[in-house]
């Protein structure tokens, strides 16, 4: 059975997320260290909370030549906004991931889903990507403690203050509501 062939986009070197390796060579062992800010890509997020577009993403990298390619690991850190998935308050915080992709020299080392280099050039933004989306939270909320809206009126619990109570009547029991009257209740007491 013939092997497929990866079909391959050229990297286009003057985009920030693509970083040349020339000075490593395909020399294992090694190494260079990196500290570049740069801006971050478009729909990075999940419906309630993302990295805003062109944000400021700070990166800490370590590139290491290996026999099969060139290993990147270090640590990513990013703001994030969005809203609180219990009061739908707006929130922003800050966010934290470790990277580590090898990125192959050749189709021959590796397996349909790993990182190819291009030429000497590598594209960190997917690997960036793929961390940040993976340690999202899906239901963010602005504090652990957040009480949320109430699920009657749509106050805010906690502005609502502890009085705050909505008479609940069972669908199957409301005809009979009308049947007591304020004199009946008045002949109980």
């Amino acid at each position: 059975m013939p092997s497929e062939i990866r079909m391959t986009q050229h990297l286009d070197p003057r985009s920030p997320w693509v970083i040349s390796t020339h000075d490593l060579g395909k020399r294992p062992g090694t190494m260079r260290q990196m500290t570049l800010a740069l801006p971050a890509p478009e729909d990075l997020g999940v419906d309630m909370i993302g990295v805003p577009k062109d944000a400021e993403v700070e990166l800490d990298l370590r590139f290491e030549a290996v026999m099969e390619g060139v290993l990147v690991s270090g640590t990513a850190r990013a703001p994030l906004a969005g809203e609180c998935a219990r009061c739908l308050d707006p929130m922003s915080s800050d966010i934290e991931v470790d990277l580590q992709e090898l990125f192959f020299y050749s189709d021959e080392d590796a397996s349909e889903d790993d990182s190819l280099l291009d030429g000497e050039l590598l594209d960190l933004e997917p690997t960036f990507r793929d961390a940040v989306v993976l340690a999202l939270p899906l239901s963010p909320v602005c504090r652990e403690d957040c009480e949320g809206l109430c699920t009657e009126c749509g106050v805010k619990l906690a502005e609502a203050g502890d009085d705050h109570r909505h008479e609940v009547i069972d669908a199957r029991w409301a005809s009979l509501q009308g049947l007591i009257s304020d004199k009946d209740n008045d002949q109980e007491k």
